[in-house]
């Protein structure tokens, strides 16, 4: 005999695993020419008991290794409607009717589908009538075991403390269950309406139920004042209700006035009324106790510093709080008046005490004069008050002139009243010494500094030979024009020629 052939299936387009691996080769090949095409689905050898309702791909459901299925469950889920609850315990027929207990009917994966029967004969309360959703799983639990036990969310109005109750009639009295109002007031009138302590509707209180009660039993209520435009703080949160809502809850007024009066006008230190305090109390006091109060002065026109801290009210409120002046001179006329060094009425100076004094005290006094139209440099900063304002402070003249005639005057060398030199001394002089004087004769006079004339003299009396007098000057006695019949020789065609000094500068400003 010959030895068996072996032959691996694995290489071709249908490799042999489980129940096919014991197939006999001529079940499929049934010619001895094996190259020959041979069909590799499934229908192409099983017969579709299924009435092709699930398609000709056994490999969906079926394995080679068994016919029967054992991830019903997965295949529900890859298709959408997974089996949980009591879908997973229902026969394959109770879904996928039909008269081949072997074909599987298709079905959608919507509630209604299956359960219109249902749906339709449930009188309590009337599906239909009441317009309810045909998807089941909006009220109905599917992991529940039957239709009436197992009720699922209704988040849309939540069932806790006195709502949750099995009898929907309590709430859906038509048998309407569509219509139901979520509104608190469409249940609870009567309560609402009853209701004397407070009386809700004289009070003007809403019919919001939820905005002061809970679902607990007993209508346990509480009122969160902070949510209304006047949150309680201090002893306004221990104050009976009725103490500010005697007229009623609805528009009481939130200002101080509304309420404390009484207070405001009966208060005598100081005399609230009187003094045209403000109305609003909280200005001054806190809501702890009327005693608590405190007034920040830095809210106001007049910010507290230094001795103003800790000076007594009445001393600047002598007659009363409104309107009390926030100038200097509303209270410290008196110190002005009085103040002789120096004094301060006499020298015209202004009742703005803060423009030399500080609110510390009145011996911190500094001027800055650098505010003026004098600001201080060298020697004036050192200079004694009285030396520039003898004949007082206001009016002062600025002019150089105005205190330093005297120096003008008595100055010899040069001598500067004959000279002819003006009185303004910040022409040649610094504010630091009369020494340090600079005179710029160049621009003003004649140019000594610069051009033909720089360094052709030695000292002044060069050319200013009278010493009492700087504006008499000599041009001839200097150098080369000292021969009078050369120079005149040199201007035969010069008309209006002079053999002087003043002539010599009216021809030659510049020296050329």
């Amino acid at each position: 005999m010959r030895d068996p052939i072996g032959f691996d299936h694995d290489t071709t387009d249908l490799p042999l695993d489980g129940m096919h691996a014991q197939v006999d080769c001529r079940s499929c090949h049934t010619s001895m020419v094996f190259d020959a095409p041979i069909p590799t689905d499934c229908i192409s050898c099983h017969s579709d008991v299924h009435a092709m309702t699930v398609g000709n791909d056994c490999a969906r459901c079926h394995t080679p290794r068994t016919w029967l299925v054992d991830d019903i469950p997965e295949l529900h889920e890859q298709n959408g409607f997974a089996l949980i609850g009591a879908h997973g315990n229902a026969s394959c027929v109770d879904c996928h009717t039909s008269d081949n207990t072997l074909a599987f009917a298709r079905v959608g994966n919507d509630c209604i589908n299956c359960h219109m029967d249902e749906y339709n004969a449930t009188t309590s309360p009337n599906h239909m009538s009441s317009g309810f959703s045909t998807d089941c799983i909006e009220c109905h639990d599917p992991m529940g075991t039957d239709w009436g036990t197992q009720f699922t969310s209704h988040d849309f109005f939540p069932l806790t403390g006195g709502h949750e109750i099995q009898d929907c009639a309590r709430c859906h009295t038509t048998g309407n269950f569509a219509d139901a109002s979520p509104e608190c007031a469409s249940c609870h009138m009567p309560e609402y309406n009853s209701t004397t302590d407070p009386n809700h509707g004289s009070a003007g209180f809403g019919t919001d139920c939820a905005a002061c009660h809970t679902t607990g039993p007993g209508w346990t209520a509480s009122f969160d004042h902070n949510i209304t435009d006047f949150p309680l703080h201090g002893s306004h949160i221990t104050t009976a209700c009725i103490e500010c809502h005697a007229n009623g809850y609805a528009g009481t007024p939130t200002a101080c006035s509304a309420c404390h009066m009484t207070e405001y006008n009966s208060t005598t230190d100081p005399n609230h009324a009187t003094s045209g305090f403000s109305t609003d109390c909280a200005m001054c006091h806190d809501e702890t106790a009327w005693g608590n109060a405190t007034f920040d002065h830095n809210d106001t026109d007049f910010p507290l510093h230094g001795s103003h801290i800790t000076t007594a009210c009445i001393e600047c409120h002598a007659n009363g709080y409104a309107g009390t002046p926030t100038a200097c001179s509303a209270c410290h006329m008196t110190e002005y008046n009085s103040t002789t060094d120096p004094n301060h009425a006499t020298s015209g100076f202004s009742t703005d005490c803060a423009m030399c004094h500080d609110e510390t005290a009145w011996g911190n006094a500094t001027f800055d004069h650098n505010d003026t139209d004098f600001p201080l440099h060298g020697s004036h900063i050192t200079t004694a008050c009285i030396d520039c304002h003898a004949n007082g402070y206001a009016g002062t003249p600025t002019a150089c002139s105005a205190c330093h005639m005297n120096d003008y005057d008595g100055t010899s060398d040069p001598n500067h009243a004959s000279s002819g030199f003006g009185t303004d001394c910040a022409q040649c002089h610094d504010e630091t010494a009369w020494g340090n004087a600079t005179f710029d004769h160049d621009s003003q006079f004649f140019p000594i500094y610069s051009g033909n004339h720089n360094g052709e003299w030695n000292a002044c009396t060069d050319c200013h030979n009278n010493a009492s007098d700087y504006s008499v000057f000599t041009c001839i006695d200097c150098h080369e024009h000292d021969d009078q019949n050369s120079v005149n020789d040199d201007h035969n065609e010069v008309s209006g020629y002079s053999y002087n000094s003043n002539a010599c500068f009216n021809c030659h400003p510049n020296g050329n």
